[in-house]
């Protein structure tokens, strides 16, 4: 039976296929399927866990996904055809606020480079002849924003004091592990998972360098949208759902536990929890209390909005990953970031999504 904008989730042949990376910040996926709210709402869902965000976007333009947790500022790279064809995509949920670190190696704090000054004479000294290597997840990412402003900040110029490098999530750790990256902007666990075994240490985390960024979006095709409108309403509000579940303070240590399975992360839940529950060790000694190191729900975290979206835009262009004309381009946040889907979603699943 073929697909129409006015078709019941029901009847479709298959389940939706929505893919996630292992990280902690795909918790609402992982909540909505384990607590039977994809279930609820009257959708079929398949998690497919993939190797890195490439795979992912790949996946969507082609169809082999139907929707996936992904870093916001894919929206624009797909849209636009920046490294892959371009394709009209869109989003109706932010799954989450905040969420990554930055983790430099041990073999930094070994050699002297124990804050932004120190590290900035070790880079330029390095400049020359081995340049310092740091890896980001996706080149059209909050993690690369998040690294140019740090290294901005510190008097280093992205361009020609280091290297920057394209390492899926996962990696890594065993990267830095292995020496082939001097340092790391990633998002939960793996930061932590380098401190807890002695690899890295961490100056700095998304929440206290950038308060509010906007950190992964739930991306569709703008044809997958409007040809499964129900199925698509369905989704997003059974993880607003639980991306609501996931902000309870009880809940917190339960999703640790959760994300900790194979099929999700596959890691120890001690190397969750701790973001999770606001204690987030930095290593060398120092733990900072980081209530919000993780939004998944509170403040309107889950509405994309014209105001998010423009502010973000703002950001890739002034890092100079938007192509001047794009960035100026006062129609993409609107059509990137549809609020009015995702009240619409939540209109139609009123009895559905959890109250306050």
């Amino acid at each position: 039976m073929s697909q129409t904008s006015n078709s019941s989730p029901a009847t479709r042949s298959r389940p939706l296929r929505v893919g996630f990376l292992a990280l902690t910040d795909a918790a609402p996926l992982a909540v909505a399927e384990h607590l039977g709210l994809f279930t609820a709402h009257g959708v079929r869902v398949e998690l497919h866990r993939e190797i890195g965000w490439a795979t992912v976007r790949e996946k969507i333009i082609y169809g082999e996904l139907d929707a996936s947790h992904a870093p916001a500022p894919m929206l624009w790279s797909t849209q636009l055809g920046l490294g892959c064809p371009p394709t009209d995509v869109l989003t109706a949920l932010v799954l989450n606020l905040h969420g990554n670190g930055l983790t430099l190696s041990k073999a930094l704090w070994d050699a002297g480079a124990r804050d932004a000054a120190s590290l900035r004479s070790y880079a330029k000294d390095r400049r020359a002849q081995q340049p310092l290597t740091f890896g980001v997840v996706f080149q059209y990412s909050t993690h690369h924003l998040l690294l140019r402003d740090w290294l901005l900040a510190a008097g280093i110029n992205p361009e020609r004091d280091v290297r920057i490098v394209v390492v899926p999530p996962a990696q890594m750790f065993r990267n830095l592990a292995a020496g082939t990256i001097d340092g790391y902007c990633a998002g939960e666990p793996w930061n932590t998972l380098a401190v807890r075994e002695g690899a890295g240490w961490c100056p700095t985390w998304s929440a206290a360098q950038s308060p509010g960024h906007m950190e992964k979006v739930l991306m569709v095709t703008k044809r997958f949208a409007e040809k499964n409108s129900a199925e698509h309403a369905a989704l997003v509000a059974a993880l607003t759902a639980a991306a609501q579940w996931c902000d309870e303070p009880q809940n917190r240590e339960p999703l640790a536990q959760l994300l900790s399975g194979p099929t999700y992360l596959n890691l120890p839940a001690r190397v969750i929890s701790p973001a999770l529950l606001g204690r987030f060790d930095c290593g060398n000694g120092r733990v900072e209390t980081v209530p919000d190191f993780h939004i998944f729900h509170r403040g309107d975290a889950n509405v994309p909005s014209v105001e998010k979206a423009t502010v973000l835009q703002r950001d890739l262009g002034t890092a100079g990953l938007l192509p001047p004309s794009d960035a100026a381009d006062a129609s993409l946040p609107r059509r990137l970031f549809r609020a009015d889907l995702h009240r619409a979603a939540l209109l139609r699943h009123p009895s559905n999504t959890l109250t306050s």
